[in-house]
């Protein structure tokens, strides 16, 4: 038999699009980090916001777009890190963290975590 299904398993997180933020500085999940979808919109230019959400204990969060829910377009990914790094007692050189990127086949699941510290980020197209 299959193992049970819990709030918060890999199961209910896939998506079109997810992430995952991993805190570098204690090498631990980023819990609590807001953030927020956009999609470009034209002419304009100007971004639509879709969706917001909050990182669980794992870092992570339900999809940012559900399956079927993707376009092709471009997107920003923007990551509230300093209320984040506030939260902790630390100040931080980031305000947020914007990730721009563009999905050309829709039928693919994109995954983009990110790794932060204070003063330094990284992201990159996970699986």
């Amino acid at each position: 038999l299959p193992p049970p299904q819990v709030e918060g398993s890999s199961e209910q997180l896939e998506g079109s699009v997810t992430t995952h933020v991993l805190n570098t500085v204690t090498g631990r999940p980023a819990a609590g980090l807001a953030l927020r979808l956009a999609r470009l919109q034209g002419p304009g230019p100007q971004w639509t916001e879709l969706v917001q959400r909050v990182t669980d204990e794992d870092g992570r969060c339900l999809p940012l777009l559900a399956p079927g829910q993707a376009a092709a377009s471009t997107y920003k990914l923007r990551f509230e890190t300093a209320p984040y790094w506030q939260g902790l007692g630390h100040s931080s050189l980031y305000p947020y963290v914007e990730v721009v990127f563009t999905i050309a086949d829709p039928a693919q699941k994109l995954h983009l975590p990110l790794l932060i510290s204070p003063y330094s980020y990284t992201a990159y197209q996970g699986s």
